[in-house]
C-alpha cells in the first residue's frame, strides 16, 4: 500500500504542475494567474473539490502521444462562494495552450451536467488557444457538446463566463450563450476572426485589444457585461454578482435583512428633477437614493449609456433596475439600449428577480441609421421582454413618458403590477410643443403672431396632458407620489408582491423578434 500511496502522491504532484515550471513562469510574466490560482482566488478558501485531475487525451496524431498532461488542460470541480456551492472549470493555458479537444470538453460537460442536476451555478474561466487542431473534428464536436449544454441550462441555472486570456473562433460562442461575461482588461480578448484574418480579408490593420479587448466589448459591442481592471477585480466582481442571484430558477434570490429601521423616506429625491424639462440629470442619483446603501451593481455600464441596468437591494430584497438615463442622449431608446434592456429583463424574469423601472424617456431615436438597422425589431425586443415577464414589476415615472416608449417601459398596459408617477411626470403622445404644432398647425399659421399662438397652444396641451393626472384618472398610474416616498412605496409593493404567481400561456416557447 505504501508504494501505491506514493505513486498516487506523485501523480497528484505532476498534475498540480500544469504545463511545467517554465510554462507557469511564462503565464505569470503575462500578468496572468494559473488555472488553479484563479480557482483559489474565486472560491472560499479550502472549499474546492477537484475531479478529473488524472484525465488525459487519447490522441496519437502529430506527436500528441508524447505530449500527455494530467488534467488535459482544464481544471474542473466544485466549491463555495460566500458559503454557496458552485461548479467551476478553469482552462489551463500552460497545458497545450489550454486547447480544447475530446477529453478536455468531456470534463467541462460533466460539471455542467452535474450543475444542472443539482440546480447550481456554473462559472467558466476561459483561457485557451482554441480548438486542438491535432485532434481534428473531435475538437469541434467538443465545442458543440458544450454549446448544447449551455443552451439547455439557459434560464435554469446562472452561467457566468470569465475571460482571462484568448477566446477566439468557435470558443466565443459558449460565453456568448451564458448569462454574464466578465473580461480582464489588458490580458483578455474575444473575437471570431483574429487581426491577421481581418487584415487578409478586409485589409484593416487592428490590434487584438482594439478588435476584441475588454474595453471594446464593454463599450462598443456590448459582448462583455463587465470590463474589470485585472484578474483580481474579475474575481471580486464575480463574487459580488453571485450574491444577487439564486442558485437556480427554482429559488428566489438571496434576501439580506436591512438593519436600519425607519430609513425609507428620502427627502433628497424631491430636489433632483430640474425646473425645465429639457434639462438633463443623472438617473443614478435617483437609483442610489432609492436602493440600500452600496448595493447597486451596474451591468453593461459602458454600453448603451442611455439606459441603466443592474442589480440592487431595496429593504434587503434583490431587484433588477432598468432606468432611462436623461444625462445621455436625453434617455432616448435606440437599438443598443433596447437590446441591452431586453436581455437584462429576460434574465431577471428567468431567475425570479423583481423588476423596478425608472422612466424618463422622450421616445425612440429617429434617423435613417436607426430605421435601416431595424429599430422596429430591436425596440420590439424590449417590449416583448417586459410583456413576457411574470416577476413582480414596479414602475416609477419621474418625468417624460412619451409615445410608444411610454408603453414599452413597463407600463400598466403591458402587465406592470404597480405604477407610480412623480408630480413632474409628463405622460403624453409627445412633447407639448411638438403636439401643439401638429394639432393647431392651421391656427398657428393664420395667426398674426404665430409664436405667441404656438406658446398659448403649447400651454393648453401641457395643461391637459403633460402631467401624470390624466393617466391617474384612467388608472394607468396607481398613485402620484411625492418623490421622497418612492423607496417606501417600492418596498411596500415588494412586500405585497412576494406571493405573486402568474403562469405564462402554455406553449413550447414564444418567438421573440430576433
Amino acid at each position: 500500500m505504501k508504494d501505491k500511496l506514493h505513486r498516487l502522491e506523485q501523480l497528484r504532484k505532476t498534475a498540480l504542475q500544469g504545463g511545467g515550471p517554465q510554462k507557469v513562469r511564462d503565464q505569470h510574466a503575462k500578468g496572468k494567474l494559473t488555472a488553479r490560482e484563479r480557482i483559489d482566488a474565486l472560491l472560499d478558501p479550502g472549499s474546492f473539490e477537484e475531479f478529473g485531475m488524472l484525465v488525459t487525451h487519447r490522441s496519437t496524431h502529430f506527436g500528441l502521444g508524447k505530449q500527455k498532461f494530467l488534467g488535459d488542460g482544464v481544471v474542473t470541480g466544485y466549491g463555495t462562494i460566500n458559503g454557496r456551492t458552485v461548479y467551476v472549470f478553469s482552462q489551463d493555458f500552460t497545458v497545450l495552450g489550454g486547447s480544447l479537444a475530446e477529453a478536455h470538453a468531456q470534463k467541462i460537460c460533466r460539471i455542467m451536467d452535474m450543475a444542472m442536476d443539482s440546480g447550481l451555478p456554473v462559472i467558466g474561466i476561459n483561457d485557451s488557444g482554441g480548438a486542438r487542431i491535432q485532434e481534428g473534428v473531435v475538437s469541434l464536436g467538443g465545442y458543440a457538446d458544450i454549446f448544447y449544454r449551455n443552451t439547455q441550462a439557459s434560464g435554469i441555472i446562472p452561467q457566468i463566463s470569465l475571460i482571462m486570456g484568448p477566446c477566439a473562433g468557435g470558443a466565443v460562442y459558449s460565453p456568448a450563450i451564458t448569462d454574464f461575461i466578465l473580461m480582464a482588461s489588458g490580458t483578455s480578448y474575444m473575437f471570431v476572426t483574429g487581426p491577421n484574418v481581418v487584415k487578409a480579408v478586409t485589409h484593416e490593420e487592428v490590434s487584438s485589444e482594439d478588435l476584441g479587448g475588454a474595453t471594446t466589448h464593454a463599450t462598443r459591442s456590448g459582448v462583455a457585461h463587465f470590463a474589470c481592471e485585472d484578474e483580481a477585480d474579475v474575481m471580486r466582481t464575480t463574487r459580488r454578482l453571485l450574491s444577487y442571484l439564486p442558485s437556480s430558477c427554482r429559488e428566489k434570490p438571496p434576501f439580506k435583512p436591512y438593519t436600519i429601521p425607519d430609513d425609507h423616506i428620502r427627502p433628497r429625491l424631491d430636489g433632483i428633477i430640474p425646473v425645465h424639462s429639457s434639462q438633463p440629470y443623472d438617473m443614478r442619483d435617483v437609483i442610489l437614493e432609492v436602493v440600500d446603501p452600496l448595493s447597486f451593481l451596474e451591468v453593461h455600464k459602458g454600453f448603451a449609456e442611455n439606459i441603466i441596468v443592474g442589480f440592487a437591494r431595496i429593504g434587503g430584497y434583490v431587484v433588477g433596475i432598468v432606468a432611462n438615463q436623461p444625462a445621455h442622449l436625453a434617455g432616448v431608446l435606440d437599438i443598443k439600449a433596447s437590446v441591452k434592456g431586453a436581455r437584462f429583463v429576460r434574465f431577471c424574469d428567468c431567475f425570479n428577480i423583481p423588476l423596478v423601472v425608472f422612466v424618463d424617456v422622450p421616445g425612440f431615436l429617429p434617423g435613417t441609421d436607426q430605421e435601416w438597422n431595424a429599430i422596429i425589431t430591436n425596440g420590439a425586443k424590449l417590449l416583448y421582454a417586459f410583456c413576457e415577464a411574470t416577476v413582480p414589476r414596479i414602475t416609477v415615472i419621474t418625468r417624460k413618458a412619451y409615445g410608444g416608449a411610454y408603453d414599452v417601459m413597463n407600463s400598466k398596459h403591458i402587465g406592470a403590477d404597480m405604477n407610480y408617477a412623480w408630480p413632474s411626470a409628463e405622460i403624453a403622445v409627445m412633447g407639448a410643443r411638438g403636439a401643439a404644432e401638429i394639432i393647431f398647425k392651421k391656427e398657428i399659421a393664420e395667426s398674426p403672431d404665430p409664436e405667441a399662438t404656438w406658446r398659448e397652444k403649447e400651454a393648453e396641451y401641457a395643461q391637459l396632458f403633460a402631467n401624470p393626472y390624466s393617466a391617474a384618472e384612467r388608472g394607468y398610474v396607481d398613485e402620484v407620489i411625492a418623490p421622497r416616498f418612492t423607496r417606501l412605496k417600492i418596498l411596500k409593493s415588494l412586500d405585497a408582491l412576494q406571493t405573486k404567481r402568474k403562469e405564462p400561456p402554455r406553449r413550447k416557447h414564444g418567438n421573440i423578434p430576433l
